[in-house]
């Protein structure tokens, strides 16, 4: 059973609508911004990332992001719904990819037992400033990305409300369109969903982790409260792309490429390349002194390895990462980097090129299935796994706790 939960939406008004939509706080670099509110006051990463407005880029209370909330709401950008409602959530890409949900309130009590499936393990300090950015606006700001096996009673009542004249309807910056419709009566998807056996996490972990030690710091919570509910966007899996999320190591000037190269061969073969993107599973691209290098896994896996050892990810960590450069945690170590496939293999050749990176990983994406499979089977991916795209935006909803 999956429970879903109408909710007043406090949301941008019709006429600002897509100038507050932001990407998500944590998929953007603080010189960008200061660049995007600089030229855009309207958007909603002055409410998500008030730090870029502070002279020592510290925010550590969000009173800025406070004072940023709520001069929003007192000039009527953002305003609130009378009554509880769930929302239907189009995201179509420049491609023509398209991906259609729900945003509601979700069970915190079903995260807590296991029901809202999780693949990754979260850092206590992203946590911990997310859930003090929840507490200090009293709302949440953001949307969890939650995906289903779909049902055809969803489809259903979805196909139906899509037919209808929608409350935003907009191309946002980055060109993907934004479609957004209201269901008033919203018995007939609360039923649908409780049919649903299980959610999952797909990108998120620190906003619902972050949401769920705020609801257990504010406390009395019953089942009719409003911070025992996260507010999340929930979309059918077989609609969702993943994207590689690549990597990149710092330091190790001392040692020269052909060690790296020796080193790693220990387990890939290894041929020079004009290929900067791996074409299947099990191969990933390396970029190194100014090539690239197409690299094809060799080793062999210990007769217990489950499917999250088998994953791409989990190999570059196990057999590159670790014997390699000794990086154990790749949530900790800062010689790690993460680059989500969006920025494409160019962001890795400047990385590299510039000196900020000694080296860059192509990898092949993360699967749904795989992601589905692990999450069943209870088990963690290594940090950093799949980057989601189209990223659903900040701002067009927030759910006051």
């Amino acid at each position: 059973m999956a429970i879903v939960k109408p909710f007043r939406a406090l949301r941008p008004n019709a006429e600002n609508v897509q100038k507050v939509a932001s990407v998500p706080y944590d998929v953007i670099y603080e010189e960008e911004v200061r660049t995007v509110t600089a030229e855009n006051p309207l958007s909603f990463l002055r409410i998500s990332r008030a730090e870029a407005e502070c002279e020592n880029s510290v925010d550590t209370d969000h009173r800025r992001s406070q004072e940023n909330f709520e001069d929003f709401i007192e000039r009527g950008i953002l305003i609130q719904d009378d009554d509880p409602a769930i929302y239907v959530y189009r995201l179509t890409a420049t491609d023509g990819h398209a991906q259609t949900g729900i945003v509601a309130g979700c069970s915190l009590t079903e995260y807590e037992t296991g029901k809202i499936k999780r693949h990754e393990k979260t850092r206590p300090d992203k946590v911990e400033d997310r859930k003090s950015h929840m507490l200090a606006l009293r709302a949440q700001t953001g949307l969890i990305f939650l995906a289903y096996r779909e049902t055809s009673a969803i489809d259903e009542i979805i196909s139906v409300v899509t037919s209808q004249e929608p409350l935003f309807d907009f191309v946002a910056d980055d060109g993907v369109r934004q479609t957004v419709w209201k269901i008033s009566e919203t018995e007939a998807i609360v039923n649908a969903f409780a049919e649903v056996e299980a959610l999952y996490v797909a990108d998120g972990h620190h906003r619902i982790e972050s949401a769920y030690q705020a609801r257990n710091s504010i406390g009395n919570t019953t089942s009719d409260s409003e911070h025992e509910y996260v507010m999340a966007g929930v979309f059918p899996a077989c609609d969702l792309r993943i994207l590689a999320y690549n990597r990149i190591v710092r330091g190790y000037d001392d040692l020269s490429d052909a060690d790296i190269l020796d080193s790693i061969a220990a387990n890939f073969s290894i041929v020079e390349t004009s290929a900067k993107i791996p074409v299947r599973q099990g191969d990933l691209c390396m970029y190194l002194g100014g090539k690239w290098y197409e690299m094809s896994f060799i080793g062999t896996f210990s007769g217990d390895a489950g499917p999250t050892d088998r994953l791409d990810v989990s190999i570059v960590q196990h057999y590159i990462m670790e014997p390699v450069f000794g990086i154990g945690d790749p949530r900790t170590d800062e010689r790690i980097g993460f680059v989500g496939g969006a920025r494409g293999t160019e962001e890795l050749e400047h990385l590299v090129d510039s000196g900020e990176a000694r080296v860059a990983f192509s990898l092949f994406p993360t699967t749904m299935n795989d992601l589905l499979t692990v999450s069943d089977m209870g088990e963690i991916m290594p940090p950093k796994s799949t980057w989601f795209e189209p990223k659903l935006k900040d701002g067009l909803f927030i759910h006051r706790i």
